[in-house]
């Protein structure tokens, strides 16, 4: 059994299109509790989050926005996942836009640092967000996590990453928009890019099994960050960044349930709901699925409507 905490982050300030503080409140209507409970694991919810009053100083680039409320949310996000993971549990941040992996994963690290153990990356998204606030055409700062990650320069303004994730040790999987200046900072580090023609060409199962060994291997903590645009908008319409072309159903669920054999995933991103854009909670209802999966519930588990 795991013990997991189910940790709110109504983030809305790393992107423009109001509407991803609502994610947390949808993920609990979902069911997403009692997905995991009827698994067999322990939940306990922390409940939503608050973003403390920071000040920030003033940044270069004249196009980032809402960069104090975003240095907020890091702080505090950071703080309560390295608790949550000090305390013996798996945190599962629910969001909430990407921004919030600034601070997630900042505390993921933190713990990792202090327990000696390697942190492993696992990022299903559309997007690499590898800008930095000084590249960043857009200003918006959920396209920054996983430079900072990384330990791109530019974010002189955010808290020193504890420990900065080597490139061999993140994985970007599904990926399929990337943006010319993001590319050009890709070729200079190894980061394991498997975008959506690799997945077409090997499969999905391969290139992360092929992750996974390494994130054993080495005896490593694994954060996934799992953002709805991972998802092909046909079926997750609930975000505001949608690119065709996204995993199917079925491959997602057996992205999960690879995930959950592995045993190795230690920390959890729901990013990017907007329940405003959903169609009936259709999305929400998806992504609570896909973590039920990720928690051991498998195909034959799954009802079936009567004929």
């Amino acid at each position: 059994m795991t013990q997991t905490i189910l940790i709110g982050a109504p983030v809305d300030a790393g992107q423009q299109r109001p509407g991803c503080l609502m994610g947390p409140a949808a993920y609990r209507v979902a069911g997403l509790a009692q997905a995991i409970s009827g698994q067999g694991h322990g939940v306990e919810d922390w409940g939503d989050l608050t973003c403390p009053q920071v000040v920030a100083p003033p940044c270069p680039n004249p196009a980032v926005h809402s960069l104090a409320e975003v240095l907020g949310w890091t702080q505090v996000l950071a703080e309560k996942v390295e608790q949550a993971l000090t305390d013996g549990a798996m945190p599962i941040i629910l969001g909430g836009d990407h921004s919030l992996a600034l601070g997630s994963v900042s505390g993921a690290a933190a713990h990792a640092s202090r327990t000696g153990r390697p942190l492993f990356l696992l990022w299903l998204d559309a997007h690499s967000d590898f800008h930095t606030p000084m590249t960043t055409t857009s200003g918006n700062l959920h396209g920054t996590p996983v430079a900072y990650i990384a330990g791109r320069a530019g974010f002189e303004a955010f808290p020193l990453f504890p420990a900065p994730v080597p490139a061999d040790r993140i994985c970007l999987y599904g990926i399929r928009s990337v943006d010319p200046a993001e590319h050009a900072a890709l070729l200079e580090h190894d980061i394991a890019i498997n975008d959506m023609r690799v997945l077409d060409e090997h499969g999905v199962v391969a290139p992360l099994r092929l992750f996974l060994e390494g994130v054993r291997a080495a005896g490593g903590m694994l954060h996934v960050s799992l953002d709805v645009d991972f998802l092909d908008p046909a079926i997750a319409p609930a975000v505001g960044t949608t690119v065709p072309g996204g995993t199917t159903f079925r491959e997602a669920h057996l992205v999960m349930e690879l995930l959950h054999d592995s045993g190795l995933v230690t920390s959890l991103d729901l990013v990017e709901l907007n329940p405003f854009l959903d169609d009936r909670g259709v999305t929400a209802r998806l992504m609570v699925d896909l973590v039920g999966s990720l928690m051991g519930k498998k195909v034959f588990d799954r009802p079936t409507r009567a004929k």
